[in-house]
């Protein structure tokens, strides 16, 4: 009898989590305050606090380009970055990026290949993410100055940008 109520009640305790899981997912996502049109974000209740003040110093790196006619994840990593640290409370002064760009990823930030990252890119340049591409990646693929998006640097190279963002109080992004 009582391993039958045990039994009974894991049963109503397990279906009970797999309902709660079935209901969370891509539905609970949706525009966020700054940059609606990309990054999308979910609220989350309870995280770790941010202090007040806080000044977020990031800088993400990118060598994937993305498929033809879809979105750079690295860029709407950024985008989803400024989205839901606004959302939470942080200043949108105090989110400061930059997006190293080098290999694939070139074409997601060139004139002729941007695609639908060209308005993404277009709003990250908006909130003052510094977008800078790799001097020797650019040579590779025969990208000049005149080919990058509006808003979007050359440096002498990826590592030479993350160097010198990272003397500038950068943080690197592992995602």
């Amino acid at each position: 009898m009582v391993r039958t109520v045990l039994t009974t009640l894991t049963s109503l305790a397990l279906a009970g989590l797999a309902a709660s899981a079935a209901q969370a997912g891509p539905d609970n996502f949706g525009p966020g305050p700054v940059i609606p049109d990309f990054g999308p974000i979910a609220m989350i209740e309870n995280h770790l606090p941010i202090p007040e003040g806080q000044v977020f110093r990031i800088s993400f790196d990118t060598a994937t380009g993305a498929d033809e006619d879809a979105l750079n994840s690295t860029l709407t990593g950024a985008a989803r970055f400024i989205n839901m640290h606004a959302a939470a409370g942080v200043p949108v002064e105090n989110i400061q990026l930059a997006i190293v760009v080098h290999g694939g990823a070139m074409r997601d930030v060139s004139t002729e290949t941007a695609g639908t990252n060209a308005a993404l890119v277009a709003a990250l340049v908006e909130q003052g993410v510094q977008i800078i591409v790799c001097g020797q990646s650019a040579a590779w693929y025969d990208i000049s100055n005149e080919d990058l998006l509006p808003g979007v640097d050359m440096a002498l190279s990826a590592m030479t940008a993350h160097a010198l963002l990272q003397a500038d109080g950068y943080s690197l992004n592992p995602f």
